[in-house]
């Protein structure tokens, strides 16, 4: 398995699509393509004092920077490794009085790597920061406004004696940021936390349907000798298999949108207009829109009456989830099942979209077998549309398999956990802590699995008495995001 380096990939110019990848060596299923350490990255203004400002992993108690009581770290180690990108930030947040967004905050970081090392092409990457695409030439009045907003609040927190930068500069570097800031999630996938800038993965295209996932992983520091230390780093892990020549791609948007939808938000947010397989045939439209069929089939009328009910709904799913009224999010979802199960069929994505947020809330309030029951019928769904190896598709199988656990279907949960490994063994690999995290719970399912088929009477006993020792765990709380896109595009 090839780690990291960028000597199996290479840069051409993409009909069509201007600079792509391509490798120049066989990629089987699960292979790391290469990993990238970021050029630069923040975490989000709402999450500074709870996530780690160097390795991104979420944690109870951090430290606080001395200096300028603005970032936080793990521990020392972390502390030490920030201090070359940190030291000018801290200095300047004294000086200004505060931290300036996360936007301000990315782009000083770039403008000061470049002060350090200069604005060619820096070690391990392809391509340089000054090469990056903008598109600020396609902005709207409202994004060049935001634009111009921006350049100001830098201008006011860059430091008089550090190299200055000319506006269209500073404004390619904002550019490069809109269209290329990636989201950083926290050690358990389950929440963005932060945007970096990755120059090599920019490079990659878009596919609907790629060969390629982007993974991010925290990295570890927690090992006593340093040297087996590893830093935070994307990976871009093959889905399929790659022959040597072919390009690498990958999907900038969650594929559970119809074609129409996902060109319309890939142009909005990226500037471009999808021309991939999916797109132009409308690959899985019929899936994703799919009504009952059969003696009762609704008519037109009565499926536009439904989707458009639904729609309505899952806007004050929303508007109650930000809220934290999770009862209120669980009488919307069922109120909206009833109405489209008999119209609906069992992949279309409103009826998706509102089993999983069923599911997802249900299980954190408690409601296991319910939840089990919705979580079983999206999994169904999801199979028929998401790539085999989709990360997504296996973070969710991984959900519908704990879910199942709590509600003591143990031969359900322990198949889909199964399930879900070998989805997550492909796009993340067997070091990451996701993966480790689902090993453990695969062993224990398989080991309660053949306690439950020994002696069904003796195991649900015995299970109960060890629930009742312990604080039952609780599933982590509905996040309020739908699944997020590979690039962060500030809203």
């Amino acid at each position: 398995m090839t780690k990291g380096g960028m000597e199996s990939v290479e840069v051409f110019t993409s009909e069509g699509k201007g600079r792509g990848l391509k490798v120049v060596k066989e990629f089987l299923p699960g292979d790391v393509i290469f990993a990238e350490p970021a050029y630069a990255a923040v975490v989000f203004d709402s999450l500074t004092h709870v996530i780690c400002h160097t390795c991104f992993k979420r944690q109870e108690k951090l430290h606080r920077c001395g200096q300028c009581k603005f970032a936080y770290y793990c521990d020392r180690t972390c502390q030490r490794a920030a201090w070359l990108n940190h030291k000018n930030e801290c200095s300047a947040i004294k000086r200004h009085g505060k931290a300036p967004t996360e936007n301000i905050r990315l782009a000083a970081r770039i403008m000061w790597k470049i002060e350090r090392e200069g604005s060619g092409l820096a070690e391990g990457c392809l391509v340089s920061i000054d090469d990056l695409q903008n598109h600020v030439d396609s902005f709207d009045e409202e994004e060049k406004k935001e634009l111009r907003t921006d350049v100001e609040s830098f201008l006011e927190f860059w430091p008089p004696q550090s190299q200055q930068f000319g506006v269209q500069f500073i404004s390619h570097i904002f550019g490069v940021i809109s269209c290329n800031g990636f989201t950083l999630s926290d050690q358990r996938g389950l929440q963005a936390v932060g945007v970096g800038i990755f120059p090599n993965l920019c490079q990659a295209n878009h596919d609907c349907w790629p060969n390629c996932t982007v993974i991010f992983n925290n990295g570890n520091h927690e090992a006593v000798r340093s040297m087996f230390h590893t830093q935070m780093r994307i990976e871009l892990r093959a889905l399929s298999k790659i022959s040597p020549g072919d390009e690498l791609t990958v999907s900038y948007v969650d594929f559970l949108n119809v074609s129409e939808e996902r060109r319309k938000q890939l142009k909005k947010q990226y500037y471009f207009d999808c021309t991939c397989e999916h797109c132009k045939k409308q690959i899985k439209d019929d899936l994703m829109l799919a009504v009952k069929e059969g003696e009762g089939k609704p008519s037109a009328e009565t499926v536009k009456e439904v989707i458009q009910f639904s729609k309505d709904t899952l806007e004050k799913i929303n508007k109650a989830r930000m809220e934290g009224i999770y009862h209120e999010v669980v009488k919307l979802c069922r109120e909206c099942l009833k109405k489209q199960e008999p119209v609906l069929g069992d992949t279309n994505i409103y009826l998706l979209r509102i089993l999983s947020i069923a599911s997802e809330v249900l299980s954190y309030l408690q409601m296991f077998e319910e939840a089990a029951d919705y979580a079983k019928r999206m999994v169904d769904g999801y199979l028929k549309i998401y790539h085999p190896n989709n990360a997504q598709l296996g973070m969710a199988v991984m959900r519908a398999g704990v879910t199942h656990w709590h509600a003591g279907l143990i031969e359900a949960g322990h198949g889909l956990i199964c399930k879900a490994y070998a989805i997550l063994l492909i796009t993340h690999g067997p070091s990451h802590p996701i993966t480790k995290d689902l090993e453990v719970m695969r062993v224990q399912t398989e080991m309660e699995l053949r306690m439950f088929q020994q002696n069904e009477f003796m195991y649900y006993k015995m299970r109960e008495a060890a629930l009742k020792n312990q604080k039952i765990q609780v599933m982590p709380e509905p996040s309020n995001e739908i699944s997020p896109s590979l690039f962060h595009k500030k809203e």
